[in-house]
C-alpha cells in the first residue's frame, strides 16, 4: 500500500504583509488541503477496492487449485489399493449373482415340488383338480358342426397338441380335421366290401380308434376284425394287426409308450407293441362282447363287458383282473378319470363312478338323461358315450335316441362321491363318442343318425358330424369382459 505524507508550515515564518499573504495562502492551502484530502480518500478507496478485487479474483483460483489437488489425491492410488478395490467390487457382484441364483432355485424348487406332488397324486389316483365349478354353459352360436362323413360318426380322437381331430364313420372313412379352421386336412376313403386285397384302408364299419401320447401313431379297428396302424402326421398306412376273431370294439395306447390294448366282441383283450409291430399276449375273462376299453399310464386297462354287466380292471404284469358290478343293463362305454377312478354308462340310462377299491359304484345317477316314450311306457335314454377330463372333477355323458338327446356335463363331488349336473348341450341324434381336449378348453362329440354298434333305430333329423363345444371358465369370461 502507498503512503502519503502532509508537510506542516514552519511556526517561525515572518508576520506582516506576509501574514496576510500567508493567511491568504493558508486559506488557499486549507481549501487546497480539503481538495487534496478528498483526492487522497478517493485514491485510497480505489486502491483498497482494487486490492479487494484482486483478492476476490484469487479466491476461485485457490479453490480450483484446491479441487485439482484433491482430485489428484483421489486419483492417485497404489497398485495394492486398486487390487483391493477391484476385489471388493468382484465379491459384491458375486454376492448379488448368488442371491439371484438362490431366489431362482427356490422358485424352481417350489415349482418342481408342486409338480412332483401332483405326479405322486396322479400315480396314486388321488389327483382331482377342481375345475367344474368354473365352467359355464356355452353360447349355442359358439358350437361348431363339422360335416364330411356320409354315415354316422362312430369314434374320434384329439391329437395331444390339440391342433387336429381324427374321426371315423360307418362309411369306413377316416378324416383328419384342423381344429382352428374346421377344415379337412386329409381323408382316407373307405373301400367296398370285397376290395380288402387292393384297397388301402377299411372296408367295414370303423368302431374305435386311438392315438399315442406322443402323437406318432394312430390305430383304428373295424367290424372285419382288423386293427390298422397309421402315421398320424401324414396319414400314411404302416401295417395291420390280425388276431381277433370278431369285431374290434375298443382301442387305447398306454400313456408314454407305444403299447396298444385292443378289445373285441370275441370277449378278449390283446396287447400289442406298435413300435416293433409285434403281438404280446391275450387276456380272457368277460362273458359277453366287450363294448369299450381305456387305459392311462399304468400297465393296466379297464373294459366294459356289455351284457355281462361287469367292469373289469386288467393288471397286465400281474396277469390278474378285478371285477365290478353295478349296472342293471348293458354297459356300453367306459373312461378312466384317473388311475383309481372311472366313469361308465349303459342302456339302463345310468352314469356310474367307480373306484378300484370298491366292488360297487361309489356314485350312481339313474335316468341321467331323462325318459322317453309314451306315458306309462317310458324308458330311459341310453347313455351311449362318456368322457372324463383326466385328473379333474369334470365328466360328460352323451345320450342316444331322439331329437331330445343331449351332451350332459357333470361335476364329481369330493373324493369322486356324488355327481351334480352342470349344464347340457342339446344335440339331435346318437352321441357315439365324446372326447375332452387335454387342456380342457373344448369337448368334441361325434354324432350320427344310428348307434355305433347297431341299427336298432334311426333318427333322420340328425346330422352326421362332429360338434366342437367350447368349455368357457367363469374367471376367463370375467377377464374378457373387463
Amino acid at each position: 500500500m502507498s503512503s502519503f505524507f502532509i508537510k506542516k508550515k514552519s511556526a517561525s515564518a515572518a508576520p506582516g504583509k506576509g501574514d496576510k499573504t500567508a493567511g491568504q495562502k493558508r486559506k488557499g492551502d486549507t481549501a487546497g488541503g480539503k481538495g487534496r484530502s478528498k483526492n487522497l480518500k478517493k485514491r485510497l478507496n480505489e486502491e483498497i477496492s482494487s486490492e479487494s478485487e484482486n483478492e476476490g479474483d484469487d479466491g476461485p483460483n485457490r479453490k480450483r487449485k484446491g479441487n485439482e489437488e484433491e482430485e489428484d489425491e483421489e486419483i492417485e492410488e497404489t497398485p495394492q489399493e486398486k487390487k483391493l478395490r477391484l476385489a471388493k467390487l468382484y465379491l459384491e457382484q458375486l454376492r448379488e449373482e448368488e442371491e439371484k441364483k438362490a431366489e431362482a432355485e427356490e422358485f424352481e424348487s417350489d415349482l418342481v415340488a408342486g409338480r412332483l406332488q401332483e405326479d405322486v397324486l396322479e400315480q396314486k389316483g388321488k389327483l382331482q383338480r377342481l375345475m367344474a365349478k368354473e365352467l359355464v354353459a356355452p353360447d349355442p352360436a359358439e358350437i361348431r358342426l363339422l360335416r364330411g362323413h356320409k354315415l354316422s360318426v362312430t369314434c374320434l380322437v384329439i391329437t395331444p397338441d390339440e391342433k387336429y381331430i381324427f374321426s371315423a364313420s360307418k362309411d369306413c372313412s377316416i378324416i383328419k380335421w384342423e381344429v382352428e379352421s374346421g377344415k379337412k386336412v386329409q381323408k382316407i376313403a373307405g373301400g367296398r366290401k370285397g376290395t380288402e386285397d387292393r384297397h388301402v384302408g377299411h372296408t367295414a364299419h370303423i368302431l374305435c380308434m386311438a392315438i399315442s401320447s406322443d402323437g406318432k401313431y394312430l390305430a383304428t379297428g373295424d367290424l372285419n376284425k382288423l386293427i390298422m396302424i397309421w402315421e398320424a402326421a401324414t396319414c400314411k398306412f404302416l401295417y395291420k394287426f390280425t388276431g381277433h376273431r370278431d369285431a374290434v370294439s375298443g382301442l387305447a395306447f398306454r400313456k408314454g409308450t407305444h403299447d396298444l390294448y385292443s378289445a373285441s366282441h370275441d370277449r378278449s383283450v390283446k396287447v400289442w407293441n406298435v413300435a416293433e409291430n409285434a403281438y404280446v399276449e391275450t387276456l380272457f375273462g368277460h362273458q359277453d362282447v366287450i363294448t369299450g376299453l381305456d387305459c392311462l399310464g399304468r400297465e393296466r386297462c379297464v373294459t366294459a363287458g356289455g351284457r355281462d354287466r361287469t367292469v373289469r380292471v386288467w393288471k397286465i404284469s400281474e396277469e390278474s383282473q378285478l371285477v365290478f358290478h353295478g349296472h342293471e343293463g348293458s354297459i356300453d362305454c367306459i373312461q378312466l378319470i384317473n388311475e383309481e377312478h372311472m366313469v361308465s354308462g349303459g342302456d339302463d340310462g345310468s352314469v356310474c363312478i367307480w373306484s378300484v377299491n370298491k366292488k360297487r359304484p361309489v356314485s350312481r345317477v339313474k335316468q341321467a338323461h331323462g325318459l322317453q316314450g309314451r306315458a306309462g311306457l317310458e324308458q330311459p335314454f341310453w347313455v351311449s358315450s362318456v368322457a372324463a377330463l383326466h385328473n379333474s372333477d369334470t365328466v360328460a355323458s352323451g345320450a342316444s335316441g331322439s331329437h331330445n338327446s343331449a351332451v350332459q356335463l357333470w361335476k364329481c363331488g369330493q373324493g369322486f362321491r356324488g355327481l351334480e349336473p352342470l349344464f347340457s348341450v342339446p344335440v339331435t341324434g346318437f352321441v357315439n363318442s365324446l372326447k375332452f381336449s387335454n387342456s380342457g378348453k373344448f369337448l368334441v362329440a361325434g354324432v350320427g343318425q344310428e348307434h355305433r354298434l347297431g341299427r336298432w333305430w334311426r333318427t333322420k333329423e340328425a346330422k352326421n358330424g362332429l360338434y366342437i363345444i367350447p368349455l368357457i371358465r367363469q374367471n376367463t369370461e370375467q377377464e374378457l369382459e373387463q
